[in-house]
């Protein structure tokens, strides 16, 4: 079994992870990070509509050279793009991570996206032959990509609080004056 960068409940959680992944290191990175946190459910149907062209991953970090686009209003930036391939791959990633969690009893509607993880792969080195004998590098920027999915936890009220309130001499003097001013 492989290491992930966090460790979770593994009674309440499924875990996917891609190595040496033939995708954008960066197109991947922004990709996971718009999805981190979300409900499965709700982050596959996204990442649906990406694909579609009806609505953005917005580009934080690595945004030089990005086009704007109207759809980036949404998450408040202005620039943003839909990374076809990296949404495949995370997409993929998502699907694993879900059958995982159904294989261990998990119910597969409360789980929520707790950890996602892109991590530079060493370059693959190849070359491009240019005019006059020249040669230039031509190189990917691969990705190891991990996910973790958790079931989420039920919410509890909070149950009533019946403390008498703790008044000190000076606030217990001024309550019984303020008694006294509205009586009389």
């Amino acid at each position: 079994m492989t290491r992930y960068a966090v460790t979770a409940n593994p009674a309440r959680s499924a875990s996917a992870r891609g190595s040496y992944l033939r995708v954008s290191y960066k197109n991947s990175r922004e990709t996971a990070q718009a999805v981190n946190g979300w409900n499965l459910q709700k982050a596959k149907k996204y990442l649906d509509q990406v694909l579609e062209h009806e609505r953005v991953i917005p580009f934080r970090r690595f945004n030089g050279s990005i086009g704007r686009t109207a759809q980036g209003k949404e998450f408040g930036v202005t620039k943003g793009r839909w990374p076809t391939k990296s949404v495949q791959f995370i997409q993929g990633l998502l699907k694993n991570a879900e059958a995982n969690a159904d294989a261990k009893g998990l119910d597969t509607s409360k789980l929520v996206i707790s950890h996602i993880q892109v991590n530079q792969a060493p370059n693959v080195r190849r070359r491009t032959f240019r005019a006059h004998g020249r040669i230039n590098a031509y190189q990917s920027s691969p990705s190891h990509i991990e996910v973790i999915v958790t079931e989420e936890d039920e919410n509890v009220e909070k149950a009533k609080d019946d403390k008498k309130v703790r008044l000190n001499s000076r606030q217990k003097g001024r309550l019984t004056s303020q008694k006294r001013l509205t009586a009389a």
